[in-house]
This record gives structure tokens, C-alpha cells and sequence, in this order.
């Protein structure tokens, strides 16, 4: 054989043979995400922990003959990313879990690569304390675009994994909607105690983050009390969820003490009659709405957008993904949930760019913690008197700059601040005060 075409045919073989490079973090943003989606200075470092609520009504062993509802220790794991210091060489974490797939089809299991070290020491220090809830069957792996990135930005954060009943059996709902503000609730005040004691978390400065189902729960564990007579508190088996409403004895079990901030993604609790105006006009934390207004899952009007106007005593934003659906919290799609079109839609979104709605969320939510969990006021230009219209911004010829320029959102440039020039479109922002409240 030739020996120039045997060369060829070797190298077409190492070529063939090498590995396919590793996936990069959904954390760590890319070229094009606006300014504060970047990570921050820290490494960061991921542990679990085992959280234990003692006598739990189990709503899903509820007696069908009695309507007995038993009571038992409920075990919940909290994933847990903080800002540390790993030895060097410390391999990162690959996040393997796996979601409901369309019946009758087992899970389908998945990876996403990580960049934070498992058990890494900690960076002393006392960190705000951010409690994450996922939404209905999600898992918190899916979440780590957010989690790792806070992280590295100095925050301590706490996803909760709900061990939901999965969510092609809509007969078991109730149980979810019954937990989620209960083990908010309890998760945060556990935390701000161990965490508190331990000299890592701040617990006067904690802000709560929910995606969907964890929408729900952040909103009510953030101050909106369930309606006594709505539909989801008087249709809940047994009356389990009366008590957690308003005028209810045990309400003060899903709030949490030290809240600064609240974020809810696509939250749930709208169309499901969760509260009336008068309960979300209970939120007094300042409150970051995020959601796409063709969300056809939980509703855009009577969801983000009611909960809007209707928290009129809580600083509030609104980000809308203009002709975005529900699918806004969780990473982009996984190599092995692209083959189901059931598989792919717990990712993505039919118009948007997945990688461009986690760059634009990392920008924002960091923008709005820092603002109110950590005081930074140089981070309100990021969020305050923006044009309310991304695609309107302007950017005059006399200042082009480069062509990856991010706006300062000054000197004439009304591009929202920290965008790219050409990518700032397809956004809405609302911004409402506060109303002071009747004496």
C-alpha cells in the first residue's frame, strides 16, 4: 500500500477513535450572554444532605374507605453548591438523574456536565442562602445551570429534590401541591439554623428561587396565602392544605423569616385557584417574575402576569420571553433526551434557544439578587429604567464600538444594560413599586 495513503487511512482512524470533547457546563454561559450571566471568582463545590420532617401527613396513603390519612417521616434530600476550594486536580461533578417519559416508557435517564467539585471545603465565610424548589417531577441536576453558577458568585444554594409522584399520573397531584411550601419552609428554616450555627450562610439574607410547580411553592413559602375558599385549598383530600392558608393556624409553617428576595420561573397556581388578589397582595419581599406569554402548561394572564399586578406591595418585575412557552427553567437538552420529542420538551422550547434562555435568566436573577439579598446598589441600572421593550433599545452610530460591545446603558445607548449590541430582542420588562399599605 502506498504509504501516503496508508498514513491517511491511520489518521481517519484516530480520528474516528478519539473521544468526542466533554459537554461544557450549562452553568458557564456562552459568548453571547449579557454581562452578569458570566461566573463568578469563586470555585464551587456540591454536597447533599439528608433533611428529616417528622410526622408528615401522607396524602397519597390516604384510606379510600375511611379518608384516614396516615402520618410519617418525610426524608428529603437538599442538594447543596457553595462557593469553595478544591484541591487541585479535583475531577468535576457529572450530574446523572432521569425524568418521567411518556408512558409507557421507563424514565429516561440523562447527563450534564458540572464544573463543581463533590465535597470540596468550603470557603469560610457567611454566604446569602438561596433555597431552590424544581418543578413537578423535575430533578435538581437539571437545575445546576443556575445552582453552580450562584455558587461561584458567592451565594450558598439549596435545591430541594421533592421525590415527586411522577407526572403522567395526575392522580397523585394533590400530594404535590400540598408539599411544596411545607418543605420549603422547612428546608430554610433547617438551613438558616445548621447553616447559621456553622458560620456559612447569612440567614437574614436568604431569597427563594422556583421553576413551575416551585413557582407555586416559592410565592406561597414568600408570603402569598392559599385562598380558604379557592379551589385548590377546598378540593384538597382530607383538608390538608387549610391549615397552610390564610386565617389557617399552622400558615406560619411554610413562610420563611429572613426572606430578601423571591424569583418564581413559569410558577404554577393561577389556573389552579392557589390564591385570590388580596393573598398575593400578602408578598412584601421583592418579587422577580419570569415567563413566556405562549406558556400553554400554567397560563401566562391568569399566571406571571396576574401574580404582577396583584403583588402591589412588593417591589416587582416581570421578564417576558415574548412567543416563549413553560419550558424555561431547566438546562438545555441532554444528548439522551433528544430522541422523544416528550423527552426534549422537559428542556427546551419550541422558539427559543435554550442556551440563550439561561444566559439571559443567569444575567437577570443575578442582577436582582444582588440588588436585594446583598444590597449592591449598582446593580438596580441592570433592572430600573429600562426601556420596557428590549427590541426598542438604541444604539446611535457615533457609539458602535466593537461588535461584541455590551451596552452601558448610557451616553444615549438604551439597549438594556449589559446586553450585546444585535442581542437584546424579543424581551419584556415590567417595573412596579411597591404600594405602601393601608394603616
Amino acid at each position: 500500500m502506498h504509504l501516503r495513503l496508508l498514513l491517511s487511512i491511520l489518521l481517519i482512524g484516530f480520528a474516528t477513535a478519539a473521544p468526542a470533547p466533554a459537554a461544557e457546563p450549562p452553568s458557564r454561559p456562552g459568548v453571547d450572554a449579557p454581562e452578569l450571566a458570566r461566573l463568578g471568582p469563586h470555585a464551587v463545590g456540591v454536597r447533599s444532605l439528608t433533611l428529616v420532617h417528622r410526622d408528615q401527613p401522607d396524602v397519597l396513603g390516604t384510606d379510600p374507605r375511611t379518608g384516614a390519612v396516615p402520618r410519617r417521616d418525610r426524608r428529603l434530600v437538599v442538594d447543596l453548591w457553595y462557593p469553595a476550594s478544591p484541591p487541585p486536580g479535583s475531577r468535576a461533578e457529572t450530574y446523572v438523574a432521569s425524568l418521567p417519559s411518556e408512558p409507557p416508557a421507563p424514565p429516561a435517564e440523562f447527563s450534564i456536565a458540572g464544573l463543581a467539585v463533590r465535597d470540596a471545603p468550603a470557603i469560610p465565610g457567611r454566604h446569602p442562602l438561596v433555597v431552590v424548589s424544581h418543578g413537578y417531577s423535575n430533578v435538581t441536576a437539571a437545575l445546576s445551570w443556575l445552582t453552580e453558577n450562584l455558587a461561584s458568585k458567592g451565594y450558598v444554594v439549596a435545591a430541594i429534590r421533592h421525590d415527586d409522584p411522577p407526572i403522567s399520573d395526575r392522580s397523585k397531584s394533590p400530594a404535590v401541591w400540598l408539599r411544596r411550601p411545607i418543605d420549603i419552609g422547612f428546608v430554610a428554616r433547617s438551613l438558616q439554623d445548621s447553616l447559621g450555627r456553622d458560620g456559612l450562610v447569612d440567614p437574614s439574607r436568604t431569597a427563594l428561587v422556583g421553576y413551575s410547580m416551585g413557582g407555586y411553592g416559592v410565592l406561597t413559602s414568600g408570603g402569598a396565602a392559599l385562598d380558604p375558599a379557592g379551589m385548590l385549598v377546598t378540593r384538597m383530600p382530607g383538608g390538608l392544605l387549610a391549615p397552610y392558608a390564610r386565617g389557617g393556624g399552622q400558615r406560619g409553617e411554610v413562610l420563611v423569616g429572613g426572606l430578601r428576595a423571591i424569583v418564581a420561573i413559569a410558577p404554577a397556581g393561577g389556573a389552579a385557584g392557589a390564591w385570590d388578589a388580596a393573598g398575593l397582595a400578602e408578598i412584601s419581599a421583592p418579587l422577580l417574575l419570569i415567563a413566556g406569554d405562549c406558556d400553554r402548561t400554567v397560563d401566562y394572564a391568569t399566571g406571571a402576569r396576574a401574580f404582577f399586578e396583584a403583588a402591589r406591595h412588593a417591589p416587582r418585575y416581570l421578564l417576558t420571553f415574548r412567543n416563549g412557552g413553560h419550558n424555561l427553567g431547566l438546562a438545555p437538552v441532554p444528548e439522551e433526551m433528544r430522541h422523544r420529542l416528550w423527552d426534549l420538551d422537559w428542556f427546551e422550547d419550541p422558539v427559543w434557544r435554550k442556551d440563550r434562555i439561561v444566559a439571559i435568566n443567569l444575567h437577570m436573577i443575578t442582577a436582582f439578587l444582588d440588588r436585594y439579598v446583598r444590597d449592591d446598589l449598582s446593580r438596580a441600572s441592570y433592572l430600573d429604567g429600562l426601556v420596557p421593550d428590549s427590541g426598542t433599545g438604541q444604539w446611535p452610530a457615533e457609539r458602535v464600538g466593537a461588535w461584541d460591545a455590551v451596552s452601558p446603558g448610557t451616553d444615549g445607548i438604551t439597549v438594556w444594560k449589559g446586553f450585546q449590541r444585535r442581542h437584546a430582542e424579543g424581551l419584556e420588562l415590567r417595573h412596579a413599586e411597591a404600594a405602601p399599605r393601608p394603616d
